[in-house]
């Protein structure tokens, strides 16, 4: 692959704990997704210069996504760039949670189950665990609005909750303690410039869109910010992040134990 220059600047940006990853388990949750699939080839370029192997899974759920043709292509182009993809179905259809008020809460939730029950059982060397996550700048400033607006008009009481669950996103790594650790390569990263990634990498993506992605206020959101042409930069949204929104510190979710962070707030 040739290097671009996201990938040089990005990998400037992490290359001291790109440098402790060959002594890790690197496991990384992949769903096919644009920012899934941007962060993997990232990681791929990086596990090659500093000498490390990924282990790639991926969650087929919901299931009217992920195809059997579509896993196979996805599959076939990342193999032949040298990276297994290990696919794990949740479930047999999506009856779990096309009925509920919020299939998107629904899903996560199951995901949530799905990762702790996989680690608990294949992970001996906590330790030595990274997992790595893809979510993006554009994820970021759309929990920001969220929990402004939610201060703003919403008297349930639930936005504390919910932005404690989105505000640990915020920060690339967490060194949990336990000895694992959360990395999430695109924090940093415009959704504009991850599909101009893409698009100058040629990585292929999932075709068929979640029925249930328009139903998510980030996607909205997301929607909004590209059609007025807007980017934004991480240190401003750190910034504002702590002094208006008061963003709980990376420490207080390192404190975490991992049955509560990983089977609740991951």
């Amino acid at each position: 692959m040739n290097e671009t220059g996201l990938y040089r600047d990005w990998k400037n940006l992490h290359k001291h704990f790109l440098a402790t990853l060959p002594e890790s388990e690197i496991l990384m949750l992949f769903s096919g997704g644009k920012d899934s699939s941007a962060a993997l080839d990232l990681l791929a370029q990086a596990a090659a210069e500093f000498g490390f192997e990924p282990l790639v899974h991926g969650g087929a759920y919901p299931v009217h996504r992920y195809s059997l043709e579509e896993r196979k292509r996805i599959s076939g182009y990342w193999e032949e760039r040298g990276t297994k993809i290990q696919w794990h179905e949740l479930a047999a259809d999506d009856s779990a949670i096309e009925n509920t008020k919020n299939p998107c809460g629904a899903c996560q939730e199951m995901r949530k189950k799905m990762l702790a029950r996989f680690l608990e059982k294949r992970v001996s060397q906590w330790d030595k665990l990274v997992i790595v996550t893809s979510y993006s700048l554009w994820d970021l400033v759309s929990y920001s609005l969220e929990q402004v607006l939610g201060n703003m008009l919403n008297s349930d009481g639930n936005t504390g909750k919910r932005f404690k669950e989105t505000a640990q996103r915020f920060f690339p790594v967490l060194h949990m303690k336990e000895g694992y650790k959360v990395f999430r390569p695109l924090v940093t990263i415009n959704d504009t410039d991850i599909q101009k990634h893409l698009d100058q990498q040629q990585i292929p993506i999932l075709t068929t869109a979640c029925k249930f992605g328009p139903l998510r206020p980030k996607r909205i959101l997301e929607n909004y910010y590209k059609s007025a042409g807007l980017r934004f930069d991480y240190g401003k949204l750190i910034n504002f992040a702590e002094k208006s929104l008061d963003m709980p510190s990376a420490l207080s979710y390192e404190f975490i134990g991992r049955e509560e962070y990983i089977g609740k707030l991951f």
